[in-house]
Parts: C-alpha cells; sequence; structure tokens
C-alpha cells in the first residue's frame, strides 16, 4: 500500500492468544501478517501465569524481534500490536502494548482505534493525581481500571469501557487472564478464532490464516470476551445501536484475504471496481490498478467493462522505509521511489487508472504524470470510493478537513490540478452496493463519516488532539 505516501494511515493492528506453549512465537507471526496495519513499531507482553515479559521496539515485526527475544518471551498467552507511522507523538513511550506494575498485580494494554473523549477523561484523571507515562489514548483505561471500585477484573474493564466514547478494540493481559473488547458501534474489525484447544484474536482474519488458526466468529459491538484457565466467557458492557465498521476498511485498509464482518474484501473491493463502471464508464484501451490496494477494484473494473486489465503500474518492494517521510516533498518523492509506469503496456494507449481513494490528491496528480511520461495518450482517474471530505476521529489519520482535498475542491477542479483527462467518484449508494450494504437501510452497517459528515457517535471539543490515538 501507499499509505505513507498517500497521507491515510490505519491506527493499528493487534493479536492475542491464549493457552498455547509457544504464545509469542505465534503472536510474532500473527503481527507479521498485520503489518500493513503499521510499520512504526511493533511489542509483544507474554504472561506465565506469573510474571508479565515485554519486548517491543521502532520499525517494523522483523526488525523489532531477534530469535534471542524469544527466550525470555516464554509463557502460554500473549498480546501483540503493530504500530502505524506518524508525524508526530511517536517514540518508544508510544509503543504498544503498553505494561503497568502495581503491588498487586500487572497490566497490558493493547488498542487499535482512537477514544474521542481522550482528553476530558486524561484532565479530570490528571485532577486526581493519575501520572501519564505516554501521549497515546490507550493509557487512559489503564488509569480508570486502577481506579474502578468493583472486585472483579473484568467488571473493572467494563466499568470503564462504559466510560470511554469513540472506536477500540482492545486486548487486555494479565498474569492469569486475557480479555478482549470492542466499541459499541464495531467500528474497528476484530476476530476470535481457535489454534487447537488455544484461542487466538486479531484484528484481521488474515492472520488466523498464517498461524493456521481456524476463524470462530467476529466479536460483537459492546462485548467484552475473557479468556482463562476456566474457559472462555462473554459479556455485554455496552448494548449496540448497530454496527457501524469503518468503510475504509474494505477499501483501502484490510488485506484482501480477509473477511471483515464476514465480508471478503477482495470480493468487496472487485465489487466496487464493477459498480464503479456501471456508474462512471469511458472509452479506453487498458485498466491498471495502483499498487496494491487498487488492484481488486480495476479487476472489477476490466471485467464489468469489457476493457483488458494491465500492470501498467508496478511496486517497488525494496525501497527502505528511510525513504519515506511524512513531509509534503518527500511525499511527493516516494511515490516515484515506490511506483514505476510499465512503458510497454501504457505507450499510446487511452488508460483507465483506478485508485481506492484520494486524500491530498499529490499521490494521484504524480501518478497521473508518470502514465504520460511513460506514453499514455490519455489518463481517465477513476477512484473506487466517495470523495473523503470530512475527517476522521475514530483512527484513521485525516485530522482536519483543510488537508482533504475534496472538502475545498469540485470534481473539476480536482481533475485540473491532477492533469486527468477525467475524473470520477463511486457514490455512497454504490460503494454501499458494491461491499454487499443495504443502502436503503440508514443503518447500513458501515461507517461512512468520511463521505458524508454524519459521525456515529458524539463528538467532543478538541477530539483532533496532538497526542497519538492508538
Amino acid at each position: 500500500m501507499l499509505a505513507e505516501i498517500k497521507g491515510l494511515n490505519e491506527e493499528c493492528g493487534v493479536f492475542a492468544v491464549w493457552g498455547h506453549k509457544d504464545a509469542a512465537q505465534i503472536t510474532y507471526y500473527g503481527l507479521h501478517s498485520l503489518q500493513h496495519r503499521g510499520q512504526e513499531g511493533a511489542g509483544i507482553v507474554v504472561t506465565d501465569g506469573e510474571n508479565l515479559t515485554a519486548h517491543k521496539g521502532l520499525g517494523l515485526v522483523n526488525e523489532v524481534f531477534a530469535s534471542k527475544d524469544f527466550e525470555t518471551l516464554y509463557g502460554k498467552a500473549a498480546i501483540g500490536h503493530v504500530r502505524y507511522a506518524t508525524a508526530g507523538g511517536g517514540g518508544i513511550a508510544n509503543v504498544q502494548p503498553l505494561l503497568f506494575r502495581s503491588q498487586t498485580s500487572s497490566l497490558a494494554i493493547a488498542h487499535n482505534g482512537n477514544l474521542v473523549n481522550a482528553n476530558q477523561l486524561k484532565h479530570q484523571l490528571e485532577s486526581m493525581g493519575s501520572i501519564f507515562q505516554s501521549t497515546s489514548d490507550t493509557e487512559v483505561l489503564a488509569h480508570l481500571i486502577k481506579r474502578s471500585t468493583y472486585p472483579r477484573l473484568e467488571d473493572k474493564m467494563m466499568n470503564s469501557l462504559t466510560m470511554i466514547k469513540g472506536a477500540y478494540a482492545f486486548v487486555v493481559l494479565t498474569e492469569d487472564k486475557l480479555m478482549v473488547a470492542l466499541d459499541p458501534n464495531g467500528l474497528r474489525p476484530l476476530s476470535l478464532g481457535k489454534l487447537g484447544d488455544a484461542y487466538v484474536v486479531a484484528s484481521e482474519t488474515c492472520a488466523f490464516d498464517v498461524v493456521g488458526a481456524k476463524f470462530e466468529r467476529e466479536v460483537k459491538p459492546g462485548e467484552i470476551i475473557v479468556i482463562d484457565d476456566e474457559g472462555i466467557r462473554s459479556e455485554v458492557f455496552a448494548q449496540s445501536s448497530g454496527r457501524a465498521i469503518c468503510s475504509m476498511e474494505y477499501i483501502y485498509f484490510a488485506r484482501p484475504d480477509s473477511n471483515v464482518d464476514e465480508i471478503n474484501v477482495h470480493k468487496a473491493r472487485k465489487n466496487l471496481g464493477k459498480q464503479l463502471a456501471l456508474q462512471a464508464p469511458i472509452e479506453a484501451d487498458v485498466v491498471t490498478g495502483v499498487p496494491d490496494s487498487s488492484i481488486s477494484a480495476a479487476i472489477g473494473y476490466a471485467e464489468q467493462t469489457g476493457i483488458p486489465y494491465e500492470l501498467g503500474l508496478i511496486k517497488n518492494r525494496y525501497v527502505g522505509r528511510t525513504f519515506i517521510q511524512p513531509s509534503q516533498e518527500l511525499r511527493e518523492q516516494g511515490v516515484k521511489m515506490k511506483l514505476s509506469a510499465v512503458r510497454g503496456v501504457v505507450e499510446g494507449k487511452r488508460v483507465v487508472m483506478i485508485d481506492d481513494s484520494i486524500v491530498r490528491g499529490t499521490t494521484s496528480r504524480r501518478i497521473v504524470r508518470m502514465l504520460r511520461e511513460a506514453g499514455a495518450t490519455e489518463v481517465h482517474v477513476r477512484i473506487s470510493s466517495p470523495p473523503i471530505t470530512n475527517p476522521c476521529f475514530y483512527g484513521i489519520d485525516t485530522s482536519t478537513k483543510e488537508e482533504l482535498i475534496a472538502s475545498s475542491h469540485s470534481i473539476e477542479e480536482m481533475r485540473e490540478m491532477m492533469g486527468a483527462d477525467s475524473l470520477e467518484f463511486l457514490s455512497v449508494e454504490g460503494m454501499l452496493e458494491g461491499i454487499g450494504r443495504s443502502n436503503e437501510d440508514t443503518n447500513c452497517g458501515q461507517c461512512v463519516a468520511c463521505f458524508t459528515g454524519s459521525y456515529p457517535t458524539e463528538i467532543y471539543p478538541h477530539t483532533m488532539h496532538p497526542h497519538d490515538k492508538c
């Protein structure tokens, strides 16, 4: 994916396992399969029944962990986390899982999402004496749990979860217990699986395939699952008004081999391409997709129109991450480092370039220019999602309306800026139909706030705060 170039970043991925003798190693492979959800840092916390042991660092999973690290990471249960790259609020202190120790017990937390009332809760907790060691929203939950007066740990957690608002998929590990929770709107993906007699939990089902686990079910919105030596049990900590899974999981973030809310991502993206072809056909010679997340949609567009699909753009998979930085100048240079146009495919051809989304527009402009320099006679841009006109407060790095080009420019203005011969987006209705949702039902099962401005939760003042959301 071109997330680090496009400026559209997922908030993280979580993985957990309970009841396996090689829990840390299984978690390592699970995190490796979720690497696309975060490349800045990774960590694992494991329990042997008496103590929690942690190892984490900055970088990719295979950079953070070496074989010798697993000599101390032994135990029957573990949780892990991969963290996305951010322009601010970085550093090892914010790499998860976060580990908290007290005189009575220890607690490790990994989180995918964003708490929209984190600032308010932090102010309240600090006024009562809490001291925060990171700038991450995740730490709020640990302080709330510690202050809860309920006797059972799961009751402490459920009580704490009723105080936080926003998007969250939590995995929490103690010496003798694994707890898993999903927000009442189910904004982030989270699934439960089995690996022999062991239980596994992951942000995406592709992780189950990698470690050899069998998918059991999705974690339900407003549900907490507790797993320990006595078995597994589920409780509801908040009534759900209906699922509102992030639409961008289908469009951009999730791996094509994952199922999100029991919908296969590749099939959904392919259908998005078919819907786009029905809504915005064009006469052309070649259809190509921007690797990797747009390829499925490009195949669908080609099938629907009968225009041949070709690899007109090639991704360079051996560019070091150090080349890609969050500044605008280097982000544009990053496009050239990451992608190449195939002259033998596009030269002298009318090209339909399929992309999954437009955030700032600079990436699309560079790719259009790249195709023209390779000899394309026409470049028609088709986007397999609606225009992103509103910021996301639930765990995607689009923090302000001003940075979103579609919020202040018409489609024709955007077309002129990127130098395309034509530009069309998929409608919200077409998107829902392509994914397989009922567009007649206002509670369609998805969050469409970034396209419509209709948010599934209350948005608090200063929601987009400068500290980390994950």
